[in-house]
């Protein structure tokens, strides 16, 4: 999603971490051009900023949303907009259509997955342009997320990898449900988003996403809560769990796609820190974000929109997870 709109800020000079390095082994058989990315450092931010440098088209997403045709929508965006209730006529949250979990060694856990944006977002514009409350400030509820320069389109492939994800989950047994599945206009607002998986009491959340930013800037990261505490968001219980499932999904991620870690944020780490994202702001349970790719360079969207791929995109987000609820 290229991180403009609710969640997202409009581009930012990069950032300069202040922290201490944190040495996450990636053990994997990835290509010899990526060997450098193998082993790489978690970067803590705890009290810093946490504004990493932002999608450079996410304020070209949000000013294309209200014009741009459905083949060819705008770039940036955040995690998830609607407002509560907000005349889509289904709240999200479903479980697959009820269908229950496996017996494999995930029983007894909850995922709740975030398909990052909706397709029908960019036909409802003052809906998702609506501001909610993100805990620190107020953002646009969503936005329509950001598509390849073919038209191939944020929401589609967030669906896609999602609807693959939770093949894998649910067959090692855990129960899974989404913040939407496609089976509403439009949403839900970023609010709405943390509080379902709030509600599901999930034991780790996942927003799914692909980045907007400029041609040359590849590779995925892995976006952690940074510690916030101000009016209705407090993240500090779970900043410490979000970012062992962060390095576990972005590790996972590394060894099943080849990678590259992003080389335009998170100073080669796979990991970014932010505290203005109203998706982590507001949960109180275990969450992150993940860009897999970013879709305006054309080397990352030959993968993002390569069904195979997509699988290796599943299967590595999956295998991270795993890791993480299995302790």
């Amino acid at each position: 999603m290229s991180y403009v709109g609710p969640d997202f800020e409009p581009p930012r000079p990069p950032r300069h971490p202040l922290r201490a390095p944190l040495t996450v082994a990636v053990a994997a058989l990835v290509p010899g051009a990526l060997v450098g990315w193998l082993v790489w450092q978690a970067v803590g931010d705890s009290d810093g900023d946490g504004s990493a440098a932002a999608q450079t088209s996410a304020s070209a997403s949000a000013s294309a949303a209200a014009s741009a045709p459905s083949s060819e929508l705008p770039g940036p965006s955040e995690d998830g907009k609607q407002q509560t209730g907000g005349g889509t006529g289904q709240s999200g949250g479903g479980e697959e259509s009820g269908a229950p979990a496996g017996s494999g060694p995930l029983k007894g856990k909850v995922v709740v997955i975030d398909p990052g944006h909706n397709p029908g977002n960019f036909r409802h514009p003052s809906d998702i342009n609506r501001k909610v409350n993100i805990g620190t400030n107020w953002k646009e509820c969503d936005t329509t997320g950001t598509s390849t320069n073919a038209g191939y389109t944020e929401a589609e492939f967030t669906l896609d990898v999602s609807h693959r994800l939770r093949t894998i989950l649910k067959k090692e047994g855990a129960t899974v449900k989404f913040t939407q599945d496609g089976d509403r206009a439009w949403g839900p607002c970023v609010d709405e988003r943390a509080e379902i998986g709030n509600k599901a009491d999930a034991d780790a959340v996942v927003s799914i996403h692909a980045d907007g930013s400029a041609a040359g800037n590849r590779g995925f990261h892995v976006i952690l809560p940074g510690s916030v505490h101000s009016g209705a968001a407090d993240t500090r219980p779970i900043v410490a769990s979000s970012r062992a499932l962060g390095e576990r999904i972005a590790g996972g991620f590394l060894r099943t796609t080849g990678g590259p870690p992003s080389n335009y944020i998170g100073d080669g780490t796979g990991l970014d820190v932010r505290k203005d994202l109203g998706g982590l702001n507001l949960s109180t349970v275990p969450k992150v974000f993940i860009e897999c790719g970013n879709m305006r360079d054309t080397k990352d969207s030959a993968q993002l929109t390569s069904g195979a791929w997509r699988q290796k995109a599943a299967e590595g987000i999956s295998e991270g997870i795993v890791s993480f609820l299995r302790g």
